[in-house]
């Protein structure tokens, strides 16, 4: 029986991408999408998602890319223009969760802990939720076991009565090792669809 539900934020709730930024900043969308492929990696940003200060970030680009600067500069310097409107059909989806009051709602989110307080300014729904788990506040991150251990523990919730929800594939199989049972997100039209199929909705 679900008790909890555990939503991820980026790409599920809140639209995330750093194109948004970029395409204002190059001409060609090829030289963009090599330059956050080989220069601003997603790998690189998810050390910052695990703790990594956002300046000590920067300047170890600068200093590997210095032909870059600016640019490098621009991705936590212009962050907030990244940040696209809320996904409405998933929040539509946890309001209705919410209203129910049938579920513990949490989020677990792999985000620095420089930026997020950006987003918690933006999105009133964040404070629906009973708790959320930052990744750069912790120190961890998805898809190690002991971030997902530190909701559990902290929350007190059985692997078993949980419910996790996410886009990265890498994020969920991670999620069903520990036991909990997962929805990949694709869209807010198959995540109803399967929640209905859980009977959670």
């Amino acid at each position: 029986m679900i008790k909890t539900i555990i939503f991820d934020l980026g790409a599920v709730l809140i639209d995330w991408n750093p194109h948004y930024l970029y395409r204002k900043i190059f001409s060609e969308e090829a030289e963009m999408l090599h330059f956050l492929e080989n220069i601003c990696t997603p790998e690189w940003n998810e050390e910052q998602d695990g703790g990594r200060p956002l300046q000590e970030a920067t300047e170890l680009l600068v200093a590997r890319h210095p032909e870059h600067a600016e640019n490098i500069s621009a991705f936590y310097g212009r962050w907030d223009e990244m940040l696209g409107g809320a996904i409405e059909g998933t929040v539509e989806v946890f309001r209705e969760l919410k209203e129910s009051g049938k579920y513990n709602l949490y989020a677990l989110t792999n985000w620095s802990a420089e930026t997020f307080p950006v987003a918690q300014e933006r999105y009133d729904f964040l404070g629906w939720f009973d708790g959320i788990v930052v990744s750069g506040t912790e120190k961890d991150r998805k898809p190690f076991a002991t971030f997902y251990h530190t909701l559990l523990n902290r929350y007190g919730v059985h692997p078993s009565e949980a419910l996790f929800i996410d886009d990265n594939l890498r994020n969920i199989k991670a999620a069903e090792q520990l036991g909990i049972s997962s929805i990949h997100f694709t869209s807010p039209e198959a995540l109803r669809e399967a929640l209905r199929e859980k009977g959670v909705l």
